[in-house]
């Protein structure tokens, strides 16, 4: 069985935790909770009435949040030529080719992001095994394999979220860091939820947003009330 902190099982009896609360009062419990000797993320969950096993109703893409997340991420881009010089004025933490694929096949994962131009990706597809279940495949649907690379590298940069739907059917995102007001949290939490919900394929049936749960890093989580 799981042992739970002295702190998280305070913090589980301050509320009725099967009842969903209004978005601003969720988002004030999760801040009221007794602090860490951090600056907690504050993370949203959303349950989904999709089936992740037909690929006809997966979820994935990328999202640049209106207030940020409070963090910013470490890019690596695989390029080279004009492209090469154009990521690392950007910022990217690495740029490379085959010796950059060579160096994350041999188990260098030290990087939030990884972005690939296009030509790059018959090189990099062999990094499947070792990116894909850390979520850090680039992929076109989520921005990660693109010739723009100065814009890729700026917006993931600053914080810019990839989102995948997992074999439960759940969403999981940052939203921000505990030390945000709770007006840009939920700017942030409202806009999130919102893409998700144009994202709703069409092969979906029934309730599509079933459960919207809201915590941060030491936190338990709390329910939300969602239309």
């Amino acid at each position: 069985m799981r042992r739970r902190s002295k702190r998280y099982n305070e913090a589980f009896g301050k509320y009725e935790r099967n009842t969903p609360l209004p978005l601003d009062e969720a988002l004030g419990m999760v801040k009221q909770f007794d602090a860490a000797k951090f600056d907690e993320t504050v993370e949203i969950v959303m349950c989904l009435g999709v089936d992740p096993k037909k690929s006809d109703q997966m979820i994935r893409g990328a999202f640049s949040f209106p207030k940020g997340i409070g963090q910013e991420r470490s890019v690596i881009v695989f390029a080279d030529g004009d492209q090469a010089d154009a990521a690392k004025a950007a910022g990217a933490l690495e740029v490379g080719g085959e010796d950059l694929v060579k160096k994350v096949a041999d188990g260098w994962t030290e990087f939030d992001v990884a972005i690939a131009v296009p030509r790059m990706m018959r090189f990099v597809g062999k990094l499947g095994k070792v990116l894909g279940p850390q979520g850090k495949m680039p992929t076109p649907k989520s921005g990660t394999v693109t010739d723009d690379v100065t814009t890729a590298v700026s917006e993931f940069k600053a914080g810019k979220v990839e989102f995948r739907v997992d074999s439960g059917a759940n969403v999981h995102a940052p939203v921000g860091k505990k030390s945000f007001s709770v007006e840009d949290l939920r700017a942030n939490v409202e806009a999130f939820i919102e893409h998700i919900r144009a994202a709703k394929p069409t092969a979906a049936k029934g309730t599509y947003i079933k459960k919207v749960v809201l915590s941060s890093t030491m936190s338990p989580g709390v329910l939300v009330a969602v239309a």
